[in-house]
């Protein structure tokens, strides 16, 4: 297998199409929504102002039990398809998307989160009609806190700590290469998985280096988070997975590959984590990854402040 390595630019804006289809769009933009009314017309609307006119829009109502829910949809512009399933989780509903999607790219976005508009044109622009690659942003998160989010394509970082917004312009094509998002991961973490399973298969990762990508910190906190509550369970399951690749020899093999490209953490510090959670009863582990959070998150105040 060949590693690539990650490219981060500016990209120039092009608004053109990748190629005329009769019709058919390059992109299509999908919104898996359960209960999420309070921010539905919001992520919808940032999708349907995307400077890139070769699109189209899906929401997948993944059993919505609301009332305000099936109102806010039943409202929703006739240019926005909308289709419905019962409650199968998050996993289930990004898949059915990929499944209903037309476009040879498709880019999924929770209903809680919204997009620049020229988000599209210019992943599009960088990704040059290539299906061997995905596109991903920097991140502007709001809410709960605020942080400018500067991210980078390391496959070895990315075994040990989720590296990539969900929010990726990804061929549809290489979606069904590596199988789509694994279904029984509804704890969370399935985007972990899948960026995983991105990186196996050889695909490079092209960074947009433009915060162009609103992710809503919610009321309750990351640090709440059942994912991250469990967090070592789930990157156990993870793990079960990938069994080869998290073998310590292999592992340390996929951190000399990548030590000299761009990362967030210090190649000593993913070999102490993994080192770690191998070690550390799941309790023990989980208190460690707070503490952890909590420092990452007391850097960023101080460093806005």
């Amino acid at each position: 297998m060949v590693w690539r390595s990650s490219r981060c630019r500016q990209s120039g804006v092009r608004s053109g199409r990748l190629a005329g289809r009769y019709g058919v769009p390059d992109v299509s933009i999908i919104l898996p929504c359960y209960n999420a009314e309070a921010f539905l017309n919001e992520a919808v609307e940032s999708a349907r102002a995307q400077t890139y006119s070769s699109k189209e829009i899906i929401v997948i109502d993944d059993g919505s039990t609301e009332p305000e829910t099936a109102a806010a949809l039943a409202a929703l512009p006739d240019d926005v398809r909308v289709v419905h399933q019962e409650n199968r989780g998050l996993p289930s509903a990004r898949n059915r998307g990929f499944e209903e999607a037309t476009g040879r790219y498709v880019l999924p976005l929770d209903c809680d989160d919204w997009i620049e508009p020229t988000y599209v044109t210019d992943a599009v622009a960088l990704i040059d009609g290539r299906e061997d690659a995905f596109v991903f942003p920097w991140i502007d998160a709001f809410g709960q806190f605020e942080a400018k989010l500067e991210k980078h394509w390391n496959l070895a970082e990315q075994l040990v700590a989720n590296q990539m917004p969900y929010c990726m312009l990804i061929p549809r094509v290489l979606w069904t290469r590596v199988g789509g998002y694994d279904e029984t991961m509804r704890l969370g973490y399935e985007d972990w998985e899948f960026n995983i399973r991105l990186g196996l298969s050889g695909a490079e990762g092209l960074c947009l280096a433009q915060h162009v990508f609103h992710y809503r910190v919610a009321a309750t906190g990351m640090l709440q988070a059942v994912a991250h509550q469990r967090h070592g369970q789930l990157w156990r399951a993870i793990q079960e997975r990938h069994t080869d690749d998290y073998r310590p020899g292999r592992f340390i093999g996929h951190l000399r590959a990548w030590s000299d490209r761009p990362k967030a953490h210090a190649t000593w510090k993913l070999l102490a984590f993994y080192a770690a959670h191998r070690l550390l009863p799941d309790a023990a582990f989980a208190r460690l990854f707070r503490r952890v959070l909590q420092g990452s998150h007391l850097r960023r105040e101080a460093a806005r402040g």
